[in-house]
């Protein structure tokens, strides 16, 4: 893997996890939200596995943020 995409997938990881947290959910409390496993959030955060764009749409509305503040890396 590309490592520009690697620092993307990160940090998309890292935006995941601050606001979920922001939101007050622990990660499998997100996962049953989301319907997915624990492990796929926490794979997501660390930057292993990237969402598919439906779960990018649905993990934006629960957390009620825009797909531009969730892709606005620090």
């Amino acid at each position: 893997m590309d490592i520009s995409f690697t620092n993307k997938y990160k940090n998309l990881g890292l935006n995941i996890a601050y606001y979920r947290k922001r939101s007050g959910y622990t990660q499998l409390e997100f996962a049953e939200i989301l319907d997915i496993d624990r492990s796929h959030i926490s794979a997501m955060e660390i930057g292993k596995n990237a969402p598919s764009l439906d779960l990018i749409f649905k993990i934006c509305e629960e957390l009620n943020i825009t797909e531009k503040e969730l892709f606005d890396f620090r």
